[in-house]
């Protein structure tokens, strides 16, 4: 029975009574994510659960919001989360190369850096004071003098024994030597000691090696003497510093006992200090100059290694830090170690260590993009790395690769604890899943957003609040009632169903954007449903130049389509073109011919590699219906072929799979079809005529078409009746439909459409086994049984 459907299921108009305000300026902004109830469970898991692993990818479309509502979900959540910890790097005066990080709690780090320069500053402003006071200059004369004093003993003792052995020490060139002295008390000259009998030089030589004796005794107790000196300055010196000092570090060291190394930092950069005290007294100008040639060195390098390095400040943090870090490289994710050139030497120090984005997010949550972060070579295995091992390390990129290997400072590791989250499309997850076995075990959460959800009152309150807030942050003019009900309606459109409703909210966001721009051109006060109508229209404008110059192709009979008469074995299918921003349907002259044969059906497209694989499917079920239908008393003795008309691009989908086989069953029994009606719908096996996409836009490519050639109020558009719940046609065709001049025409089974296209009864199978005679499954059962004969007498074996 041919059934037109009712126009009021060609669009599911809304309701304006349905919405309690008159603008939406009297409306609250939406302040919560909306239709997403399953990703917003998913993220509140993931955020909350403490297990390592756990961290969350967003999966969604584009258009989605996956973005803004993460972000919006993360960022009132870390307001009750604790705020993250500061993070230092400071010098290792034990070893250089292996800054040490030190963690102090929230806005701690810049005070500390404040304290320590303040510190140093006090110790470069005091130290010197103090060498140059009183107190320094008696107790400095006073312990060389009483050294002095006893190397005038000693001294005086060398002279004495010197004596008494008949020798005088006197101060030579190479040394002190020892002269014989005559019985007068008068040194011997050189002529004059030779001229001495030798018993008596040999006594000479005799009391002068025990006198060397001496003077190497007394020379080691010099030395003793000059050493004690030189221990009793060091240690004066350093009374003084630490006198100094001392009660300021003590300060130091009180203020900071709560935090781990900061004791034992202070006592080290103590200790330094007390090893490098002429660095603190400044040298006179002269002493100063750097020798010719030699660039000027700056009086601050040397207490550079006195600095504190933050690396990470949360101070003026309510809670736990967020970044989305929008540029994931190596670098900007995971820091790096800056050089500068002195003297023409490439040096760095751990003043020159810069964080990364997972230092800024430690202990709170780091957001990336999936694309962004695989656009980036090394960035996604180290942070598996860094999310395995718990420890973010900074280095450099060529020698965590090995192609280089300089000296170089290590920074000491810092541990991590934070949450990251990914947001990428499902073909990612899906790729990750499968291919990288570490992604498993690292992302345990899974935050699916969906494209649609219900049209509920509740959901169509919240889609006018998220307008309302649309408008008050971009300043744009508020809709009225009948603008709402647009973008409402649109919103189903873009879903592709009447009970649904898009949350691609970007789409709808530009949507209202341009809607505003024309109630700004005319001045309205308001945007009303005429400026949404208008923005949808001039969108479709603006992409469907290909779409005119098809349908102008078709008036002018350069691709064939008939919209009127009737033809055996042709009828009209329907495609759907994506052009990236707009898709559009356009009609296609699907025909097929017949004869005697065993080939079966033989789909042209394949045959020309035109075909894709699912269309290849759709064809070989044709061949399991004929089967079903009519080959349980014969073999079928048919060769057909199927092919789409003027299609040069390829064909793809099985959405034409019940539109070729009305052509075949036109074409077998002889019975022609409405060129009126256009078609599409897939098809079983069963003949079940089941759902297939695009439905709108094919049911409006051929209005268009239609509209061009003439609008006979005969045309119309079959399509399975699964896909009358997904039609949100155009106003204009609704109007059409309403003046009688279209019809869509909803079936279920290849029967109903049969009878559709050709006026005749598709006909039951009797308990006989044959079909009601004068009906299509009759006169193709006949046709079929009469070729099968046919071939029988061709072939007596078969």
């Amino acid at each position: 029975m041919v059934r037109k459907l009712p126009v009021a299921q060609y669009r599911n108009q809304f309701d304006t009574s349905s919405i309690e305000c008159n603008t939406t300026k009297d409306l609250q902004p939406l302040q919560e994510i909306v239709g997403q109830k399953r990703a917003l469970s998913a993220l509140t898991f993931g955020m909350n659960i403490e297990e390592k692993g756990f961290n969350v990818f967003v999966s969604g479309m584009h258009g989605t919001g996956r973005l803004s509502a993460v972000c919006k979900f993360i960022r009132e959540l870390a307001k009750t989360k604790s705020p993250g910890h500061d993070w230092i790097y400071v010098n290792s005066f034990e070893n250089p190369y292996q800054p040490n990080a030190i963690r102090l709690p929230p806005g701690m780090g810049k005070q500390f850096r404040v304290d320590m320069a303040n510190f140093i500053a006090e110790a470069k402003r005091f130290i010197p004071k103090a060498f140059e006071s009183e107190d320094y200059a008696n107790r400095h004369d006073a312990t060389l003098r009483e050294i002095e004093e006893q190397k005038a003993l000693l001294l005086a003792h060398i002279d004495k024994v010197a004596q008494e052995k008949g020798f005088i020490v006197q101060p030579g060139p190479q040394g002190l030597l020892t002269i014989p002295l005559q019985e007068s008390g008068e040194p011997y000259q050189q002529e004059e000691f030779v001229k001495l009998p030798p018993e008596v030089q040999v006594q000479f030589q005799k009391r002068k090696d025990e006198l060397l004796v001496e003077l190497r005794n007394a020379f080691r107790q010099m030395r003793d003497l000059d050493k004690k000196g030189a221990e009793a300055l060091v240690a004066l010196n350093r009374d003084v510093v630490l006198n100094a000092i001392g009660h300021r570090t003590a300060a130091l060291k009180d203020k900071y006992e709560h935090v781990d190394e900061i004791g034992e930092y202070i006592d080290s950069v103590q200790s330094d200090i007390v090893e490098h005290i002429p660095q603190f007294i400044p040298e006179p100008l002269q002493q100063s100059q750097p020798s010719p040639g030699q660039p000027p060195q700056s009086p601050e390098l040397p207490f550079r290694k006195y600095e504190i390095n933050v690396i990470v400040d949360n101070s003026g943090d309510d809670g736990a830090p967020v970044i989305f870090e929008q540029n994931p490289s190596y670098m900007n994710l995971f820091g790096k170690i800056e050089k500068e050139v002195q003297y023409g030497v490439v040096t760095t120090d751990f003043t020159m260590i810069r964080p990364g984005s997972i230092h800024r997010a430690n202990g709170g949550f780091l957001v990336m993009m999936a694309e962004d972060l695989f656009r980036n070579p090394m960035s996604w295995d180290e942070l598996k790395t860094s999310l395995k091992t718990g420890e973010i390390i900074i280095e450099e990129p060529a020698e965590r690769m090995g192609f280089i290997s300089t000296k170089g400072i290590k920074p000491e590791p810092i541990p991590l604890s934070l949450k990251v989250i990914i947001i990428g499309t499902p073909d990612i997850n899906y790729i990750l899943y499968t291919m990288d076995p570490d992604f498993q075990e690292l992302f345990k959460v899974r935050a699916d957003f969906d494209t649609s959800m219900d049209r509920t009152d509740e959901n169509v309150r919240n889609y006018a609040s998220f307008i309302c807030g649309l408008c008050e942050e971009f300043h744009y003019r508020h809709l009225d009632k009948s603008a709402v009900a647009g973008v409402i309606e649109y919103g189903s459109r873009l879903a592709e169903d009447q009970k649904k409703l898009t949350t691609r909210f970007s789409v709808v966001s530009d949507l209202i954007a341009e809607a505003n721009f024309y109630a700004a051109q005319e001045g309205s006060e308001f945007t009303t449903s005429r400026h949404v109508r208008k923005a949808i229209e001039e969108k479709v404008y603006r992409s469907n130049l290909i779409q005119e110059k098809i349908q102008e192709y078709i008036a002018k009979g350069i691709i064939l389509i008939d919209t009127e008469g009737e033809k055996p074995g042709q009828v009209n299918g329907l495609a759907v073109i994506g052009l990236g921003e707009i898709s559009f349907g356009r009609p296609d002259r699907v025909t097929a011919s017949i004869g005697i044969g065993r080939s079966g059906i033989i789909d042209i497209e394949r045959e020309a590699a035109m075909g894709g694989p699912t269309h290849t499917k759709g064809v070989l079920i044709l061949s399991g219906f004929l089967n079903e239908r009519y080959a349980r008393d014969k073999p079928l003795a048919l060769s057909a072929r199927l092919v789409f008309e003027q299609s040069y691009s390829g064909v793809d989908g099985d959405s034409a799979s019940s539109t070729e086989l009305y052509a075949l069953l036109s074409a077998i029994s002889g019975i022609p079809i409405n060129q009126a009606i256009a078609v599409t719908g897939s098809v079983n096996q069963k003949g079940e005529v089941q759902a297939i996409g695009g439905v709108n836009e094919k049911i409006e490519g051929y209005f268009e078409v239609c509209k061009v050639k003439g609008l006979s109020g005969k045309q119309g558009v079959m399509i399975p009746e699964s896909n009358v719940q997904n039609l949100m046609l155009k106003e204009e065709i609704v109007e059409a439909a309403k003046a009688g001049k279209f019809s869509i025409y909803p079936v279920s089974t290849i029967d109903e459409g049969i009878e559709v296209l050709t006026g005749v009864r598709a006909g039951k199978r009797m308990e006989n086994g044959t079909f009601e005679e004068g009906t299509v499954n009759y006169l193709v059962d006949r046709r079929l049984r009469e070729m099968a004969e046919t071939m029988k007498g061709y072939l007596p074996g078969m």
